[in-house]
């Protein structure tokens, strides 16, 4: 068990995810500043209306892209590995907690279930016209390196995150790209259709 300090956020960070964040509360900025003094992980857990979720991910800070003279920042951060919060605690500037690491089961995805998400990634992303790669072949956790490629719904994202079977993991994630890809082509189908009134043109 670990204290851990905290960034309760609407946004759910999987491991190997990068995403942008400002920083302009104060306490926010003491958390990320000593995280950079100290070259520490945060932990970013989900928070809405109905509090902070009890799995997160350990984060740390890959890059600061600017810096304010009031003493914001917009930094890049990545996603490490998970962790459960089993209590919060308190005496800091920012939000706290004891933490425990979350880790996977021995269940591995079947080389043949690999090869689909991943063929699945790529008819996504040539759909949507994408330079984003498609993980290499071996990738450790295929399943949190594609999904950290797409945008997903935080209730998907939040699942994947507890989720302690990655071939379990990666078959839902090849579910959730096989539904991202109908609603694509949907698109752009509805879009062909409305550019021509619904009717086929002759000559």
């Amino acid at each position: 068990m670990s204290e851990l300090g905290l960034f309760p956020l609407p946004l759910v960070l999987l491991p190997t995810e990068q995403v942008p964040l400002h920083i302009f509360e104060e306490r926010y900025k003491d958390l990320i500043t000593e995280c950079l003094d100290d070259e520490a992980e945060f932990g970013l857990v989900y928070a809405d209306e109905a509090g902070i979720r009890e799995v997160g991910t350990r984060a740390v800070v890959v890059e600061v892209l600017s810096r304010f003279e009031d003493g914001r920042m917009n930094v890049l951060i990545e996603g490490r590995d998970r962790f459960r919060l089993l209590d919060l605690t308190s005496g800091r500037t920012f939000q706290t907690g004891d933490t425990a690491p979350l880790e996977d089961v021995d269940d591995l995805a079947d080389a043949d279930t690999e090869e689909r998400a991943r063929d699945l990634f790529d008819r996504l992303r040539e759909l949507t016209s994408s330079e984003i790669q498609v993980p290499e072949p071996g990738t450790p956790q295929l399943s949190y390196a594609l999904a950290a490629r797409v945008e997903l719904a935080a209730e998907a994202k939040l699942e994947l995150l507890a989720e302690t079977s990655e071939n379990v993991r990666l078959e839902r994630v090849c579910e959730l790209l096989e539904e991202a890809a109908v609603a694509v082509e949907r698109q752009r189908s509805a879009a062909e259709r409305a550019a021509t009134n619904g009717k086929v043109e002759l000559g």
